[in-house]
Protein backbone atom coordinates (compact mmCIF):
# COMPACT_ATOMS: atom_id res chain seq x y z
CA UNK A 1 0.00 0.00 0.00
CA UNK A 2 1.69 3.37 -0.68
CA UNK A 3 1.50 6.40 0.95
CA UNK A 4 -1.17 7.62 -0.60
CA UNK A 5 -3.55 4.99 -0.39
CA UNK A 6 -2.83 5.15 3.56
CA UNK A 7 -3.43 8.50 3.99
CA UNK A 8 -7.14 8.22 1.61
CA UNK A 9 -8.04 5.26 4.25
CA UNK A 10 -6.79 7.62 7.20
CA UNK A 11 -8.65 10.48 5.46
CA UNK A 12 -12.48 8.37 5.01
CA UNK A 13 -11.71 6.58 8.56
CA UNK A 14 -11.21 10.07 10.01
CA UNK A 15 -14.67 11.30 8.02
CA UNK A 16 -16.24 8.12 9.50
CA UNK A 17 -15.53 8.83 12.99
CA UNK A 18 -16.62 12.42 12.80
CA UNK A 19 -20.08 11.47 11.56
CA UNK A 20 -20.50 8.93 13.90
CA UNK A 21 -19.66 11.19 16.63
CA UNK A 22 -21.75 13.97 15.18
CA UNK A 23 -24.91 11.89 15.52
CA UNK A 24 -23.77 10.92 19.19
CA UNK A 25 -23.09 13.67 20.55
CA UNK A 26 -26.22 15.28 18.92
CA UNK A 27 -28.15 12.24 20.85
CA UNK A 28 -26.52 13.35 24.09
CA UNK A 29 -26.72 16.92 24.01
CA UNK A 30 -30.73 16.80 22.93
CA UNK A 31 -31.32 14.00 26.05
CA UNK A 32 -29.18 16.16 27.97
CA UNK A 33 -30.87 19.21 27.51
CA UNK A 34 -34.51 17.69 27.99
CA UNK A 35 -33.59 16.30 31.41
CA UNK A 36 -32.24 19.21 32.67
CA UNK A 37 -34.63 22.05 31.17
CA UNK A 38 -37.41 20.79 29.99
CA UNK A 39 -38.07 17.30 32.11
CA UNK A 40 -38.65 15.02 29.56
CA UNK A 41 -40.90 16.79 27.58
CA UNK A 42 -38.99 16.64 24.45
CA UNK A 43 -39.93 13.30 24.27
CA UNK A 44 -43.67 14.88 22.56
CA UNK A 45 -41.87 15.73 19.75
CA UNK A 46 -41.52 11.94 18.81
CA UNK A 47 -44.04 9.85 16.27
CA UNK A 48 -47.72 10.21 17.32
CA UNK A 49 -49.61 8.14 14.79
CA UNK A 50 -52.26 9.00 13.04
CA UNK A 51 -52.31 12.19 14.20
CA UNK A 52 -51.07 15.56 11.78
CA UNK A 53 -48.79 16.91 14.84
CA UNK A 54 -47.31 13.27 14.76
CA UNK A 55 -45.37 13.47 11.30
CA UNK A 56 -43.05 16.23 12.86
CA UNK A 57 -41.59 13.07 14.68
CA UNK A 58 -40.50 11.29 11.34
CA UNK A 59 -37.67 14.03 11.61
CA UNK A 60 -37.05 14.29 15.48
CA UNK A 61 -37.98 10.77 17.42
CA UNK A 62 -34.35 8.80 16.28
CA UNK A 63 -32.63 11.94 18.44
CA UNK A 64 -35.22 11.39 21.11
CA UNK A 65 -34.84 9.47 23.88
CA UNK A 66 -36.75 8.54 27.16
CA UNK A 67 -34.03 8.31 29.33
CA UNK A 68 -30.43 8.14 29.71
CA UNK A 69 -30.40 4.29 30.02
CA UNK A 70 -32.65 4.18 26.48
CA UNK A 71 -30.03 6.44 25.27
CA UNK A 72 -27.34 4.37 26.58
CA UNK A 73 -28.53 1.11 25.19
CA UNK A 74 -28.80 2.59 21.81
CA UNK A 75 -25.55 4.32 21.63
CA UNK A 76 -23.35 1.12 21.58
CA UNK A 77 -24.76 -0.51 18.47
CA UNK A 78 -25.68 2.44 16.74
CA UNK A 79 -21.89 2.89 16.67
CA UNK A 80 -20.96 -0.73 15.56
CA UNK A 81 -24.08 -1.23 12.75
CA UNK A 82 -23.40 2.51 11.72
CA UNK A 83 -19.75 1.97 11.35
CA UNK A 84 -20.39 -1.09 9.48
CA UNK A 85 -22.91 0.70 6.71
CA UNK A 86 -20.31 2.72 6.15
CA UNK A 87 -17.39 -0.02 5.67
CA UNK A 88 -17.98 0.06 1.57
CA UNK A 89 -18.83 3.38 1.01
CA UNK A 90 -19.34 6.45 3.56
CA UNK A 91 -22.28 7.88 1.77
CA UNK A 92 -24.10 4.71 1.88
CA UNK A 93 -24.62 5.53 5.34
CA UNK A 94 -26.34 8.73 4.86
CA UNK A 95 -29.02 7.06 2.32
CA UNK A 96 -29.30 4.51 4.92
CA UNK A 97 -30.12 6.77 7.60
CA UNK A 98 -32.57 9.35 5.22
CA UNK A 99 -34.57 5.88 3.98
CA UNK A 100 -34.69 4.07 7.32
CA UNK A 101 -35.95 7.42 9.11
CA UNK A 102 -38.68 7.65 6.15
CA UNK A 103 -39.99 4.31 6.10
CA UNK A 104 -39.74 3.52 9.67
CA UNK A 105 -41.37 6.97 10.42
CA UNK A 106 -43.97 6.62 8.05
CA UNK A 107 -44.95 3.12 9.41
CA UNK A 108 -45.12 3.61 12.62
CA UNK A 109 -47.10 7.15 11.93
CA UNK A 110 -49.58 4.95 9.87
CA UNK A 111 -49.49 1.32 12.22
CA UNK A 112 -48.12 2.20 15.35
CA UNK A 113 -49.78 1.93 19.06
CA UNK A 114 -51.18 5.35 20.06
CA UNK A 115 -47.99 6.48 22.18
CA UNK A 116 -44.55 8.61 21.36
CA UNK A 117 -42.19 6.32 19.45
CA UNK A 118 -38.96 7.72 20.17
CA UNK A 119 -35.52 6.31 19.99
CA UNK A 120 -32.58 5.40 17.57
CA UNK A 121 -33.59 1.98 17.97
CA UNK A 122 -35.27 2.39 14.35
CA UNK A 123 -32.18 3.74 12.97
CA UNK A 124 -30.66 0.57 14.24
CA UNK A 125 -32.90 -1.90 12.87
CA UNK A 126 -32.64 -0.10 9.68
CA UNK A 127 -29.01 -0.63 9.61
CA UNK A 128 -29.38 -4.26 10.70
CA UNK A 129 -31.60 -4.98 7.84
CA UNK A 130 -29.07 -3.13 5.22
CA UNK A 131 -26.68 -5.03 6.57
CA UNK A 132 -27.97 -8.62 6.49
CA UNK A 133 -29.44 -8.25 3.36
CA UNK A 134 -27.14 -5.93 1.36
CA UNK A 135 -25.19 -9.53 0.60
CA UNK A 136 -28.06 -10.96 -0.94
CA UNK A 137 -28.97 -7.40 -3.51
CA UNK A 138 -25.20 -7.12 -4.10
CA UNK A 139 -23.84 -10.32 -4.68
CA UNK A 140 -20.32 -9.31 -4.07
CA UNK A 141 -17.76 -11.62 -1.67
CA UNK A 142 -17.27 -8.95 0.64
CA UNK A 143 -21.15 -7.72 1.57
CA UNK A 144 -21.90 -11.56 1.52
CA UNK A 145 -19.40 -11.84 4.15
CA UNK A 146 -20.29 -8.81 6.21
CA UNK A 147 -23.63 -9.78 5.95
CA UNK A 148 -23.33 -13.11 7.60
CA UNK A 149 -20.88 -11.86 10.34
CA UNK A 150 -23.61 -9.68 11.41
CA UNK A 151 -26.00 -11.85 10.88
CA UNK A 152 -23.87 -14.21 13.41
CA UNK A 153 -23.15 -11.35 15.73
CA UNK A 154 -26.46 -9.44 16.13
CA UNK A 155 -28.89 -11.81 14.42
CA UNK A 156 -30.65 -11.85 17.73
CA UNK A 157 -31.33 -8.72 17.57
CA UNK A 158 -34.39 -9.67 15.45
CA UNK A 159 -36.66 -10.72 17.78
CA UNK A 160 -37.13 -7.06 19.00
CA UNK A 161 -39.01 -6.54 15.87
CA UNK A 162 -42.26 -8.50 17.07
CA UNK A 163 -44.52 -7.52 19.99
CA UNK A 164 -42.48 -7.76 23.47
CA UNK A 165 -42.38 -5.50 26.15
CA UNK A 166 -44.59 -2.52 27.16
CA UNK A 167 -42.75 1.03 26.65
CA UNK A 168 -40.87 -0.72 23.26
CA UNK A 169 -41.89 0.59 19.95
CA UNK A 170 -41.60 -2.38 18.01
CA UNK A 171 -42.97 -0.61 15.16
CA UNK A 172 -40.36 1.08 14.91
CA UNK A 173 -38.10 -1.31 15.12
CA UNK A 174 -40.14 -3.43 12.44
CA UNK A 175 -40.28 -0.67 10.03
CA UNK A 176 -37.17 0.24 10.72
CA UNK A 177 -35.71 -2.90 9.19
CA UNK A 178 -37.62 -3.00 6.55
CA UNK A 179 -36.55 0.41 5.65
CA UNK A 180 -32.73 -0.93 5.87
CA UNK A 181 -33.96 -4.13 3.54
CA UNK A 182 -35.42 -1.37 1.16
CA UNK A 183 -32.36 1.01 1.30
CA UNK A 184 -29.81 -2.26 0.88
CA UNK A 185 -32.02 -2.65 -2.47
CA UNK A 186 -31.83 0.38 -3.50
CA UNK A 187 -28.19 0.86 -3.09
CA UNK A 188 -27.72 -2.09 -4.41
CA UNK A 189 -29.69 -1.01 -7.96
CA UNK A 190 -27.62 2.00 -8.13
CA UNK A 191 -24.81 0.71 -8.10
Amino acid sequence: MSSQEGKAIANELKTQILILAGFVTTFWVVEIVDLIFYQGRLDQYGIYPRHLIGLRGILWSPFLHGNLPHLIANTGPFLILGWLVMVQETTDFFWVTAITMLVAGGGVWLFGAPAFHIGASSLIFGYLGFLLFRGLFERNLSSIALSLVVGFVYGGLIWGVLPGQPGISWEGHFFGLIGGVLAARFLANRK
